[in-house]
């Protein structure tokens, strides 16, 4: 049942905040002349004319006003600042919007919503961002599910350093080839040169192994079960994109060692599981999951496991979490080694496995539209935002009241719930705020309501109203924001499911390919064939390459060729673009 809301109110400002200076790029706020602010022209997202870059570096809606377009205009000065400057500032409702839409310009699109949503800010070394409440607290949700997780597999937290020596860093050959491109270096002291250089972590084998080996001795030291929550820095790559490409990010890494292969074996897909409940059940996105090629595989293991995640607005996969079965490679070259139960010398088998914040990205990617982010319930910081709509001569104290009661009654029933009772802004503009973040459910209470007792709330995935009774809110809102989870995913899938195709032949593979398709193709799992693929697919857009080979294979009939070799196919796997 619709009902009425409160009409617009009327801006007035009483005095200038903002003004543009579209020739020098940047944004002068006139109560604080010192400051100004700027695009992250490092950005490979930052593509447009050379003058005030929205799309590259969008402000937060409280940060400006502008007109029912989106595009910038300076703020008019109120010419009656006697009376003006008593009355309250009323900040505009339209000007909220983006500049660009998801299917116009995705990567102008995507830089725009991790910045108006709150998510990320700019920082002022290429390729890291600093990341703000609102996407922290989707990685603490995400950690505080998959923290008891592992603790039920009795894998225990530690830390270790930062730095790592070169002489450790460089014991696994193949391993320090993989990522002797992405190390940093720390080579001063102040203005003191290092007699020997620091690496910073790309990733913590080197790091740990060396303590693995002096901590394991016996089979009664085995397993060893290790995880830590930290950073890491890898720095030689192009294209920055917050979160999914970025020099320091966020994750966490297990690393554990085993007697047997087949205590490893059994890890690796449990905690792959745990990554695709991150994704499907959490984030509400839909993975595959499989075996990543020998040319992909982590450098230096034995076999790589992945949940996979596309994007149909790109057509590109992109690796969600890895899950590394790393064999008995490291411990060959740290010496971890161990003396069974019959008193012989043997080997540790090991595992590594890890997701980062590229999480949140995938999330944006795939769920964003063209009023900003799109939470799934699940991992939102605020699940509901109440919103009082108080019309001119209404019981005013009455609806915020019952904004209080809402508020109350919902946090007491598990709900992550916040009021907005900002008196300088209005009811509209707090709608399109709220809806720039993604929060999932929004819940409006004016004069109609109170007097019938009930409130009005709009779903953020679908946009759909309804107004609830207050005798039947908890249920209600449960169900509903059950319902958003689940029609997330369904959606998500849906579309992704749209974009997989089935070819035998490179005519139907090149095709598909420049469709933006993922791709289902019969291989014979040659490496020399996939780079072949690599070569003949390098373009401005990307090569094509293997994402994974699912581990739910569909019949492979007899006879089957490779789509590109022309020989006996052994396998089904996913090729596409990827991130």
């Amino acid at each position: 049942m619709k009902t009425e809301r409160s009409p617009q109110l009327r801006t007035h400002l009483s005095s200038p905040l903002i003004q543009v200076a579209p020739d020098l790029g940047f944004l002068y706020d006139l109560q604080n002349p010192g400051t100004k602010s700027h695009p992250d022209r490092s950005s490979p997202l930052c593509t447009g004319s050379s003058s005030l870059r929205i799309g590259s570096h969008a402000r937060s809606p409280a940060d400006m006003a502008n007109d029912g377009t989106g595009s910038l205009k300076s703020l008019k000065i109120s010419g009656n600042t006697s009376k003006a400057a008593k009355k309250k500032e009323v900040k505009k409702e339209s000007g909220l919007g983006l500049t660009n839409k998801k299917d116009e310009n995705f990567g102008e699109w995507y830089s725009e919503v991790v910045v108006n949503a709150e998510m990320i800010e700019y920082y002022d070394i290429s390729g890291c961002y600093i990341l703000r409440p609102w996407s922290i607290g989707i990685w603490e949700i995400l950690h505080d599910f998959f923290d008891p997780e592992i603790k039920k597999m009795e894998i225990e937290n530690c830390y270790f350093p930062l730095f790592v020596s070169p002489g450790v860093l460089q014991r696994e050959k193949d391993h320090i080839e993989g990522f002797a491109p992405e190390v940093a270096w720390v080579t001063k002291s102040g203005s003191t040169d290092l007699e020997v250089p620091i690496a910073i972590r790309p990733t913590s084998e080197t790091v740990m192994y060396p303590y693995y080996s002096k901590w394991i001795r016996g089979h009664r030291d085995l397993p060893l079960k290790l995880n830590q929550w930290c950073n890491v820095v890898r720095w030689e790559f192009s294209h920055p994109t917050p979160f999914i490409r970025s020099r320091e990010f966020l994750w966490q890494e297990g690393h554990t060692a085993f007697a047997s292969k087949e205590e490893a074996d059994e890890e690796v897909l449990q905690i792959l599981e745990l990554y695709r409940r991150v994704y499907e059940e959490y984030l509400a996105v839909p993975v595959i999951k499989g075996k990543k090629s020998e040319l992909e595989k982590f450098a230096g293991g034995l076999y790589t496991t992945s949940v996979e995640a596309f994007i149909p607005n790109t057509g590109r996969g992109i690796q969600g979490a890895t899950s590394h079965c790393l064999g008995q490679n490291f411990a060959k070259m740290f010496e971890i080694n161990f003396e069974d139960e019959k008193g012989e010398k043997r080997m540790a088998w090991q595992n590594s496995w890890a997701y980062s914040t590229r999480t949140i990205g995938v999330m944006v990617m795939v769920h964003g539209d063209d009023k900003g982010l799109v939470l799934p319930p699940k991992v939102a910081s605020v699940q509901v935002i109440v919103i009082p709509v108080p019309y001119k001569d209404a019981n005013t104290q009455g609806i915020f009241d019952a904004c209080s009661a809402t508020v109350k009654t919902l946090s007491e029933a598990g709900f992550r719930v916040k009021k907005d009772v900002r008196d300088n802004y209005s009811p509209g503009w707090k709608y399109s705020h709220w809806e720039m973040k993604g929060v999932p459910l929004r819940i409006e209470i004016g004069p109609k309501d109170l007097a019938n007792n009930q409130v009005h709330v709009a779903r953020r995935d679908n946009g759909a109203k309804t107004d609830i009774p207050m005798s039947k809110l908890v249920d209600e809102v449960a169900n509903i924001l059950s319902n958003i989870q689940q029609s997330m995913f369904d959606a998500a899938k849906q579309k992704r499911d749209a974009c997989v195709v089935v070819i035998k032949t490179w005519d139907e593979f090149m095709t598909a390919l420049n469709k933006k398709k993922l791709i289902l193709a019969p291989w014979c799992d040659e490496e020399e064939v996939e780079k072949d693929v690599k070569a003949r697919t390098k373009g401005e857009m990307g090569a094509a390459k293997t994402l994974c080979t699912p581990f739910d294979q569909p019949e492979l009939p007899e006879g089957t060729l490779c789509f590109a070799s022309g020989k006996p196919a052994k396998k089904w796997t996913y090729w596409g673009r990827s991130y």
